[in-house]
């Protein structure tokens, strides 16, 4: 049975997390799977129960951290080159910058046959300035030469990295999507919504928008809230926005949110007369969905994001900045609206279209539900990884 060691940055909430524990836990027999990762930054939320409801125990590489640290990367990387002696795989495979870094060049100071990287996102644009970007690049096209495929999640990210970016050549992506297991989304829907706006005193005659992950810049909150700040203003419909998640720019959005004239609920409040709500982390996300009316994203650069696949396996249209593999998920005026990044009036008619529009708001929450789902399960995940897997160890043999 060949043998594979799967490492992943970290374990926070988010697409990554689940797909590299998807992978470990379902790609047997066929496969062996060790699992490593580091630990989650302060700003997160751990996702360790995703990893644990599976069964699955992974190694924790303690030194293995979000931010660039030369002590303790050089640690991490020691002590991947002592998990490979002792494990001796036939494949190592990361999955995100920090692990592709590492696992790659441990993995290739140690002869593993196969190596293989997952881009889940890059940061190419919109994080840092052209001096550091420049760095990374050069420090992935190296990456990109010492492994023998790497994938992207999409279609759209597999040109960014090949013909924007110059990563590498052609021949060495892969795209495969991300896969999720989705039929929690569209189970009892009913009671679902009815548990979650009860919680916040949502009125039923009241649309509830929300934009769901990490609170940090590239996320591109302030848009969201003036969107929200222009909806209130250009209608009389009751409206309720949810900030779902957490980050280190938690205090500046609450200070923004004051600053355009949106009053706030913390976690816990619940005033009637605040029309934002923050809640921090919620690991019932799909209990969220089923109480909100419209699922937003406003980010300045992704790869494919999860709030947008899991809002349209529950049935709810999206409105977005049309950026990385975004438009490989999202029907542009079928399952939501994309819009240019640049163009935030448009974001905002858009989203006050729907809000006023409840029979096009719904329509476009069902169409393309059934296909997200099958597009993006966990079984098809894993069934294109054993397919990648097994074509790469054939040419070894």
């Amino acid at each position: 049975m060949p043998k594979v060691l799967r490492i992943i940055n970290r374990f926070n909430l988010g697409g990554p997390t689940y797909n590299v524990a998807y992978l470990s836990k379902f790609m047997t027999p066929e496969f062996e799977t060790v699992l490593v990762g580091g630990i989650k930054d302060e700003t997160e939320d751990s996702s360790e129960f995703i990893v644990e409801q599976l069964g699955l125990k992974p190694i924790l590489i303690k030194n293995m951290q979000r931010e660039i640290n030369l002590v303790k990367d050089y640690k991490a990387y020691q002590e991947i080159r002592e998990i490979i002696k002792t494990t001796k795989p036939d494949i190592v495979h990361t999955h995100a910058s920090k692990a592709g870094t590492l696992g790659r060049l441990a993995a290739k100071s140690l002869n593993v046959p196969i190596v293989i990287h997952t881009f889940h996102g890059h940061v190419f644009h919109s994080y840092f300035g052209k001096l550091k970007t420049a760095f990374y690049k050069t420090i992935e096209r190296y990456l990109a030469s010492q492994s023998t495929k790497i994938i992207a999640i999409s279609n759209r990210q597999k040109e960014e990295l090949v013909e924007e970016h110059k990563i590498g050549p052609i021949q060495k992506f892969e795209v495969i999507p991300l896969g999720f297991d989705l039929n929690r989304f569209k189970e009892n829907q009913e009671e679902k919504r009815k548990n979650f706006r009860e919680l916040h005193a949502i009125p039923e005659n009241a649309v509830a928008i929300g934009i769901i992950g990490r609170l940090v810049p590239v996320k591109n909150h302030k848009l969201f809230l003036k969107a929200i700040k222009h909806v209130l203003d250009f209608t009389t419909q009751p409206i309720k926005a949810f900030i779902i998640g957490d980050g280190e720019l938690m205090n500046n959005l609450k200070l923004e949110a004051t600053r355009v004239g949106l009053g706030y609920n913390k976690p816990g409040e619940k005033h009637p007369l605040k029309h934002l709500h923050f809640t921090s982390w919620m690991h019932d996300v799909d209990v969220a969905y089923a109480g909100l009316d419209i699922i937003t994203l406003t980010s300045f650069n992704e790869g494919t994001p999860v709030s947008l696949i899991e809002a349209q396996a529950s049935g709810r249209p999206v409105i977005s900045t049309n950026v990385g593999g975004i438009e490989n998920i999202v029907a542009e005026g079928k399952t939501g609206y994309l819009v240019d990044v640049e163009k935030e009036f448009d974001f905002f008619t858009k989203l006050l279209y729907l809000v006023t529009h409840k029979t096009e708001r719904l329509k476009m929450g069902e169409q393309g539900r059934e296909e997200i789902i099958k597009k993006y399960s966990y079984d098809r995940l894993v069934n294109d990884m054993k397919n990648l897997y097994n074509s790469l160890l054939q040419n070894v043999r």
